[in-house]
């Protein structure tokens, strides 16, 4: 793999439209219920981890693709994962519930898994492992809370 992943950077790039239109239509910005600082500093530190090394494959650390044919996969995986989100945010965008929250948790957690289990990408695979739990935990509590 080369030390920028482009297809990584679109995937990026897509799912984080709906995320800055709903910034541009909500101006007070998004309240965060759920006030659990460790949880929430775990949560941005496995964010932006999964962001950067969705786009940068640090050479020792990404082993590259774990079976023949796994970079197939890996590109069908994402691409399905990534319409998924986008099809989630527009069923959803209205609405304020249990289901959108988890929809728009465990999809793009599972994005972020799939991506560095299928390109043995180490920091990915571990941020994504940081992210998802404390992710999925805020995104539901704050559903149950609002």
């Amino acid at each position: 793999m080369r030390f920028v992943n482009l297809f990584g950077l679109a995937v990026i790039a897509a799912i984080m439209v709906p995320n800055f239109v709903f910034a541009a239509m909500h101006k007070d910005g998004f309240e965060n219920l759920y006030k659990n600082k460790a949880v929430e500093f775990l949560e941005q530190v496995g964010r932006f981890g999964c962001f950067a090394f969705m786009i940068f494959c640090v050479p020792v650390l990404c082993r590259g693709f774990c079976f023949d044919g796994a970079k197939t996969v890996y590109f069908a995986a994402s691409s399905a994962l990534t319409v998924a989100y986008l099809c989630g945010w527009c069923v959803f965008w209205k609405e304020n519930s249990l289901r959108k929250s988890i929809m728009l948790s465990v999809v793009p957690s599972l994005l972020f898994l799939e991506s560095g289990f299928f390109t043995l990408n180490i920091p990915l695979i571990v941020c994504a492992v940081i992210f998802s739990p404390c992710h999925i935990l805020i995104s539901c509590k704050n559903a149950e809370m609002s």
